[in-house]
C-alpha cells in the first residue's frame, strides 16, 4: 500500500515557555523537519503538512487538526505522522477516539517518532495508552499549578485581569498594579454622586449619553485597548442601566482588589462557574481608591433597599424610609389632584398593608408635606442639642467610655479567635495523621471513621465560632466608625431649611407612623436615626 502521509505539528504556550533561547527542539520548524526526514527515509509520500501554533494539546478545536481529521475520513491520507504522540493530543479521550477507534475504522495508521507509537503494531497499544495517561497527567498537573500560581498572585495583591476596570489603567512600571485614569475616574465619581443624590440608573444614563460621555467599551477603544465586546455596535452603543448597576457595586472603586469570582470547571471542560462570595480573593487597600468610604456606604445602603425612581428618574428622599408602626409594611407614595393647590396635586403616604393587602388597620394616609415638616423639625432639634455645650461634654465622655469598652471586647475576641484557629490546625494535623495510619493499615476503617468524626465535628464547631467572632468584631468596629461619622455629619450642619435625599440619608434610617387617633387627631411618629450617639 502506498503511504499517503499527513504530517501534523503543534506548539502551545506551555511548550513555548519551556524553551530557552538556544533550544527550539519543540518548535514547529523542527517538528516539520524531523517528520519530513523520517518520511523520506521510509519512502513515504507526504501529501500535506498540518500545523497548529499556539493551540493547547487539551483543546478539542484546532483549525489544522480539524482539517487533518477530515482528510483522514475522506481517504486523502492514510498515515498521520507526528514528532510525538503529545503533539497529536494530550487528551486521553481524543487518543482513544481516533488512534484506537476512528483511525482503525478509516484505515489510517498513526506513527510518532520520539516515543515509537505505531498503530500498525498491536503490541504497541499499551505503550500508546500509557503515553496518553502520562500526557493527561501532565495536563492535570499543569492546570492545578496554573490555578495555584494565579491564586498566589491574587493573594499577593496583583491584578490578574486581562483589562483594567473602567477608571483605572495598568501601571507602566508593573502591569499587575492599577493606577487611576483621571479622565474615567471623574465619570465614576459623577455616577456615584448622582446615585447618592437620588438619581436612578436611567437618569444617570440619560445624563451621560446627553453629555456625549463615551461608554466603557468605546472609551477603551479610543485609548487603543485591544478590548473586544462581541455584542457591541461601537457606532451606536450607549450607557445602559446594567452597566451603572454593576459599577455601583464594584469594590475596585474603594481600593479593594476582588478577584477569583469565577473559575474553570476543568482543563477538559471549557466552561466556567461562579465562586461563592466567601471564597473570593479580596485584598483591601491594594490600590488608590476613586470613591471615598462615606459615598460608598451611602450608595450601598440605597442599593440594598431596592429603591424605585419616580417618573422623572429621580428617587424620592423618603422612598423606603417610612414604615407602618402596626404591620411593619412600607408606606406607599401616591399623588392626587387637589383643588386649591398651586401645583394642582398633593402627595400622600399610606400603609401598603392597608392600601394594597387590606390586612392593616392603619388605613389613614399622611400628607407628605406634613411628615416632611415633622422630620425637618426633628433634625433641627437634634442639631440644637448637639451644639449645646453641656450636651457636647456629656456626649464626649459617653463616647470615650464606649470606645474603651469596645476595644477591650475586641481584644478578648481576637485572642479567642487566635486560640481557635490554632486548635483547628491541630485537629487538621491529627486528622491527616489518622488518615495515614488507616492507609498504612495501622488502624481499621471502622476505627478511622469513629475517631475522625470527632475531629471533624470539632473543626466544624470551631470554624462556626470563628465566623461568629469575625461578625461580632466587625459589628463593634462598625459602631465605632458610625459614631465617628455621626460627629462628622453633625458638624456639617447648623440649621437645615429644606430636606433633600442627601440630608435624609445621612440622618434617618427609618420612620415609623402609627394609627391616626380620630379623637385627638394625632398619630405617633418614631424616628430611627442613622447616627450612633
Amino acid at each position: 500500500m502506498i503511504e499517503k502521509v499527513g504530517v501534523y505539528c503543534r506548539l502551545s504556550d506551555e511548550d513555548r515557555d519551556k524553551l530557552n533561547k538556544n533550544d527550539d527542539s519543540d518548535s514547529i520548524v523542527n517538528q516539520r523537519s524531523m517528520c519530513l526526514k523520517y518520511a523520506n527515509q521510509n519512502g513515504w509520500n507526504v501529501v500535506d503538512i498540518y500545523s497548529d501554533d499556539d493551540f493547547s494539546g487539551a483543546g478539542t478545536y484546532r483549525p489544522d487538526f480539524e482539517r487533518l481529521i477530515k482528510d483522514c475520513e475522506s481517504g486523502k491520507i492514510n498515515l498521520v505522522l507526528c514528532k510525538s504522540q503529545s503533539r497529536f493530543s494530550r487528551d486521553m479521550e481524543v487518543i482513544e477516539r481516533y488512534l484506537h477507534n476512528k483511525f482503525i475504522e478509516w484505515g489510517v495508521r498513526f506513527v510518532s517518532i520520539v516515543d515509537n507509537a505505531d498503530t500498525s503494531i498491536e503490541s504497541n497499544k499499551k505503550s500508546r495508552q500509557i503515553n496518553g495517561l502520562i500526557n493527561e497527567w501532565y495536563l492535570d498537573d499543569l492546570s492545578t499549578n496554573i490555578k495555584k500560581s494565579l491564586k498566589n498572585k491574587r493573594e499577593d495583591g496583583l491584578f490578574m485581569g486581562s483589562f483594567a476596570p473602567y477608571g483605572y489603567d495598568r501601571s507602566e512600571e508593573d502591569k499587575h498594579k492599577l493606577v487611576i485614569d483621571p479622565v474615567a475616574a471623574e465619570v465614576v465619581k459623577k455616577i456615584f454622586k448622582m446615585y447618592a443624590e437620588g438619581n436612578g440608573y436611567y437618569k444617570i444614563c440619560e445624563y451621560l449619553n446627553n453629555n456625549n460621555i463615551p461608554p466603557r467599551s468605546v472609551y477603551k477603544k479610543q485609548k487603543g485597548s485591544k478590548f473586544v465586546c462581541s455584542n457591541c455596535d461601537y457606532k451606536n452603543v450607549q450607557w445602559n442601566p446594567d452597566t451603572i448597576a454593576q459599577m455601583l457595586r464594584n469594590e475596585f472603586y474603594i481600593g479593594n482588589l476582588v478577584q477569583g469570582k469565577i473559575t474553570s470547571m476543568g482543563y477538559k471542560v471549557h466552561k466556567f462557574k461562579k465562586v461563592a462570595d466567601k471564597d473570593w480573593c479580596r485584598i483591601e487597600n491594594s490600590h488608590e481608591p476613586i470613591i471615598d468610604m462615606e459615598t460608598w456606604n451611602k450608595v450601598q445602603k440605597i442599593l440594598g433597599t431596592h429603591l424605585s425612581p419616580t417618573k422623572t428618574g429621580e428617587i424620592h428622599y423618603l422612598s423606603r424610609k417610612v414604615y407602618c408602626m402596626e404591620c411593619d409594611k412600607v408606606f406607599m407614595r401616591n399623588v392626587y389632584s387637589v383643588k386649591g393647590e398651586k401645583t394642582g396635586k398633593r402627595a400622600y403616604l399610606q400603609c401598603k398593608g392597608a392600601k394594597k393587602y387590606h390586612t392593616c388597620d392603619n388605613n389613614k394616609a399622611i400628607r407628605m408635606d406634613e411628615l416632611e415638616t415633622i422630620l425637618l423639625n426633628a433634625i433641627n432639634d437634634l442639631l440644637d442639642n448637639y451644639y449645646d455645650q453641656n450636651n457636647l461634654q456629656e456626649l464626649y465622655n459617653r463616647r470615650s467610655q464606649q470606645d474603651t469598652s469596645n476595644c477591650e471586647i475586641i481584644k478578648v475576641l481576637e485572642k479567642e479567635k487566635m486560640n481557635l484557629n490554632k486548635k483547628i490546625e491541630d485537629n487538621k494535623t491529627f486528622y491527616r495523621n489518622l488518615y495515614e495510619d488507616k492507609v498504612k493499615g495501622t488502624i481499621t476503617e471502622d476505627m478511622f471513621n469513629m475517631m475522625s468524626s470527632d475531629y471533624l465535628r470539632e473543626i466544624e464547631a470551631m470554624t462556626k465560632r470563628v465566623e461568629t467572632i469575625d461578625s461580632e468584631i466587625n459589628n463593634l468596629q462598625v459602631v465605632k466608625e458610625e459614631r465617628k461619622q455621626a460627629d462628622e455629619i453633625l458638624k456639617k450642619y447648623k440649621h437645615i431649611k429644606e430636606l433633600n435625599k442627601v440630608i435624609v440619608d445621612e440622618f434617618i434610617d427609618k420612620v415609623y407612623v402609627g394609627v391616626y387617633d380620630k379623637e385627638s387627631k394625632i398619630r405617633d411618629i418614631e424616628i430611627e436615626w442613622n447616627l450612633e450617639f
